[in-house]
């Protein structure tokens, strides 16, 4: 599951695309995505739309880019309270790009 994922990405160096949509994700296997997220550096864009991450994995998630911004494009539609955030997140991104 998501844990495998997690651990997967931890080692990882080459993967930039990770399209996770409705795979049932919840809060614990988003916190573990989060962990991974601290130590991945080639992810380029998560897609985790439509799974049940809640308002806890949302935040997990966002937290790991507050403190630790990377260059990855973030979906997390429909996620929880995090969703703004990584919405104005991405919406910088693209800005900083012109």
């Amino acid at each position: 599951g998501a844990k495998d994922i997690a651990d997967a990405l931890k080692v990882n160096r080459t993967l930039t695309e990770l399209n996770l949509p409705g795979n049932r994700i919840e809060p614990e296997g988003a916190k573990e995505i989060a962990d991974a997220l601290k130590v991945n550096s080639s992810l380029t864009f998560l897609d985790l739309y439509n799974n049940e991450i809640g308002d806890e994995g949302a935040k997990d998630i966002a937290d790991v880019l507050k403190a630790n911004p990377m260059s990855a494009l973030i979906s997390l539609r429909g996620a929880g309270e995090a969703d703004a955030f990584v919405k104005e997140r991405n919406h910088q991104r693209f800005l900083d790009a012109l």
